[in-house]
């Protein structure tokens, strides 16, 4: 999470406000949700050297991330074995990943990639931190709150 001066507290869907260019920049952890709301959720994102956000699809989420730091390659396609679009982004790129679409982004530089990532709906627990890729994706008390707004469809998928 970020330093204690700039730690963020879900408030859940009540109104929030923060800076998010720092918040992105200082936090370390792999994620750490910032803001849920009935429709919509804010994660910020710390994704180390040569690591990756890992392959997934959003079946019925768009997706919106901004990279604050770092160089990232990024993969997204129809099918997890057909990445069509492949592209370098740096500091102040935006990543918009259509509901369905395979989509990763591999850290490519020499530091951590900070970013942070809009979904909508929510998909993880009001402010979960999960520290690294790997207890995240171990953590299977991750839902999103009763009070958000979902699509009922088919869940995310991961490689």
């Amino acid at each position: 999470m970020p330093s204690e001066d700039m730690r963020i507290e879900d408030t859940g869907p009540a109104p929030q406000s923060f800076d998010i260019e720092r918040s992105a920049i200082e936090n370390n952890d792999y994620r750490a949700v910032a803001w849920s709301g009935r429709h919509l959720q804010v994660t910020l994102m710390s994704i180390p050297i040569g690591g990756e956000i890992g392959l997934e699809s959003h079946p019925d989420t768009d997706q919106f991330i901004r990279l604050e730091t770092g160089d990232g390659r990024v993969l997204m396609g129809p099918a997890k074995d057909q990445m069509t679009f492949d592209e370098k982004v740096s500091d102040g790129w935006c990543v918009l990943a259509p509901a369905g679409t395979w989509h990763n982004i591999i850290n490519i530089g020499p530091t951590p990639m900070q970013l942070y990532a809009i979904y909508a709906p929510a998909h993880h627990a009001p402010g979960k931190v999960q520290a690294t890729a790997a207890v995240a994706s171990a953590d299977t008390d991750d839902a999103p709150a009763d009070w958000s707004v979902q699509s009922g469809h088919a869940p995310d998928q991961h490689a």
